[in-house]
């Protein structure tokens, strides 16, 4: 992925957290916990794609589908999908939200 990749600030915040073990996945990086994917992140048909486990702010992510639909895609389960251009991103504040919101949901639980 080129330098100016905008997913890299969201793919290096995502190694950040415990136990993540990144891959790839096609084109895609790839991280899990323990096994659990919960983020994807990368380039696809000349823009970028970042995919979500959201449960918490999936009405969030439905509202910024229905103003966008091009750009946010929210599926029948758990996962929501942004596409952006290397200029309009993810405002830094949802992806990190979202991105904490994804970890906790795939992290084991503590006993």
């Amino acid at each position: 992925m080129s330098i100016d990749d905008p997913t890299l600030p969201m793919r290096e915040h995502a190694c950040t957290y415990p136990n993540v073990d990144e891959g790839t996945a096609c084109t895609q990086s790839s991280f899990k916990v323990k096994g659990k994917s919960f983020f994807f992140a990368g380039p696809q048909g000349g823009r970028f794609k970042a995919m979500f486990k959201l449960k918490d702010s999936r009405e969030e992510a439905q509202k910024l589908a229905n103003e966008s639909p091009d750009n946010y895609e929210v599926g029948s389960g758990a996962w929501v999908t942004v596409r952006f251009a290397d200029d309009k991103t993810i405002p830094h504040d949802v992806w990190q939200r979202w991105l904490d919101e994804s970890y906790a949901l795939s992290a084991p639980k503590k006993k």
